[in-house]
């Protein structure tokens, strides 16, 4: 059962301080949703409530890092303890690691599985008990069945398109997505729905802030610099993908592949995987 409106909804949105997060919570909010805004950046979190007040939400800020298992526990049972349990989770939370498989070592691989994969476990797992035992607690209602809520995690269009430019990123997100996938078939008899929202190439500061392995700090620094003004000039801004998740939300979707390449790489990676194999042997750029 899709939530038709979001009058009286209550959403919880991870990474909410920037780039998809803020636009996210921003969408929701001015549908009428008040809004739980988390960010491990406290200051960012606080800014982006700023502009959903304005917008007439009501809501609050966090800080949490979602790749800690007791820090995101005790963040799930303060928002239902302050607030109720969520109808709405937006496990957005991510980050970029970016360079050859060989070169990633595993402290990196523990950054981006902690924050791109484990937040992603932490919050569907957290809030998806809460929605479920909420609908466990309602008499039953033949006519009209308890809806129990919507989680969207949001992946990537590097879940179905390899890279050996992005093996870490690429693994994280398929992960995502196929977890997606397994959640959506076990809580759909507790009417809670789950969306995997595939971004392809969109303007937000994730590759400002992205770490690249094997290459000394001048590189890193000059290959960040060209991966922002890439996504800057490609120019597909986060607020289109925040209206797809609002739709994917409404509509119950399963998986939303957003924007030109996106939609190109999904279709590849099904009729024709081959290509996507050969595409994914371009090189990562070293400086």
């Amino acid at each position: 059962m899709p939530l038709a409106h979001f009058d009286g909804a209550l959403a919880v949105i991870t990474g909410a301080g920037s780039g998809l997060g803020r636009a996210i919570t921003l969408a929701l909010a001015e549908r009428g949703a008040t809004v739980v805004a988390a960010d491990l950046d406290l200051e960012s979190a606080e800014r982006t409530l700023v502009l959903a007040r304005a917008l007439g939400a009501d809501g609050v800020a966090h800080q949490v890092d979602v790749s800690d298992a007791d820090a995101m526990a005790d963040f799930a049972a303060g928002v239902k303890s302050a607030h109720r349990t969520p109808d709405i989770v937006v496990n957005n939370a991510g980050i970029a690691v970016t360079g050859p498989f060989l070169e990633t070592g595993v402290e990196d691989w523990d950054r981006i599985l902690g924050v791109n994969l484990w937040g992603v476990v932490h919050g569907s797992r957290l809030f998806g008990q809460q929605m479920a035992d909420r609908v466990a607690a309602l008499p039953a209602k033949p006519d009209k069945p308890n809806f129990g809520g919507h989680i969207v995690n949001i992946a990537s269009a590097a879940a179905y398109a390899p890279s050996s430019a992005l093996p870490a990123y690429c693994t994280t997100k398929a992960a995502v997505l196929m977890l997606s996938e397994c959640l959506r078939a076990e809580l759909a008899s507790s009417r809670i729905g789950v969306t995997a929202v595939c971004p392809g190439f969109t303007k937000t500061g994730i590759a400002r802030n992205a770490v690249r392995v094997g290459v000394d700090a001048d590189a890193q620094r000059r290959l960040q610099d060209k991966g922002d003004k890439a996504l800057r000039l490609r120019g597909f801004p986060a607020e289109k993908v925040a209206e797809r998740v609002v739709d994917a939300i409404v509509k119950n979707k399963a998986v939303v592949p957003v924007n030109f390449e996106s939609n190109v790489l999904r279709a590849l990676s099904r009729v024709s995987p081959a290509s996507l194999r050969l595409i994914a042997r371009i090189p990562a750029p070293r400086s």
